[in-house]
């Protein structure tokens, strides 16, 4: 399992493209929280990170299906899947292996965005606890969830078609659908005032959102981590039928 994670993580790192990604997404959350009129702290006159963890999830839903969309593509694509199936790996490990690098890639992308509060904080009226730490702590670990999940749903999508433009396409439409989609159903007027907390729930916009205000509940860790199996096993069994 390891062994694959290394060499997914070699292969993206081994071009220009894994490192420009990974700037490209510290650029444009820090063009949005610094430099964008209206978005910017400056402007909204609070130490808070907000608007940088409203954007995050828009930012994954296409960043994330672009680190994943080669994870099997390309290996049905090349015919080096029939090479893999022969390793002493189980569907399992495998299927892992891919999944770890995704994460891998995803901490080492949200790291430096510890810079934000750092500078907020220091730009704070007083220097010294002028931000919402345990907010900022639960936005950050509903942020990691999310992209867990999201990583799931690209290598899923990546064992459907040996097409990576197709894969990531897939990837982002699945992803928006799953983190909105629920959101907007519970809002039409037939579910008003009976099923709509209920539907809604079944999004991942209402998980992130609740463990973003620092209330870190079982419901949405089990949510998540239910959600994250889901795929991983939806793509194993893709897998069993190469």
């Amino acid at each position: 399992m390891i062994s694959i994670a290394k060499k997914e993580l070699y292969q993206f790192f081994s071009s220009l493209t894994g490192y420009i990604t990974i700037i490209l997404f510290l650029l444009v959350n820090a063009l949005y929280l610094f430099v964008l009129k209206d978005s910017n702290i400056f402007d909204y006159g609070y130490a808070t990170l907000n608007s940088f963890f409203n954007l995050a999830p828009w930012v994954f839903i296409f960043l994330i299906p672009a680190l994943g969309m080669r994870s099997f593509a390309d290996e049905f694509k090349s015919g080096t899947f029939e090479t893999l199936k022969t390793s002493p790996l189980t569907k399992w490990q495998i299927v892992f292996g891919k999944y770890l690098a995704i994460i891998v890639v995803i901490v080492i992308a949200l790291i430096p965005t510890v810079l934000y509060v750092i500078t907020i904080q220091s730009l704070s009226s007083n220097g010294t606890g002028g931000i919402d730490t345990g907010a900022i702590t639960g936005s950050y670990i509903g942020l990691f969830l999310l992209a867990s999940v999201f990583a799931a749903i690209s290598t899923w999508c990546s064992s459907l078609t040996s097409n990576a433009v197709i894969a990531f396409l897939l990837s982002s439409f699945t992803c928006i659908i799953l983190y909105f989609g629920f959101s907007a159903i519970s809002k039409l007027p037939v579910f008003t005032g009976n099923a709509d907390y209920y539907i809604e729930m079944l999004g991942i916009d209402f998980h992130y959102q609740s463990i973003s205000r620092g209330v870190l509940d079982t419901r949405d860790i089990i949510y998540f981590f239910s959600v994250i199996f889901i795929f991983l096993f939806a793509t194993q069994k893709n897998l069993n039928k190469k």
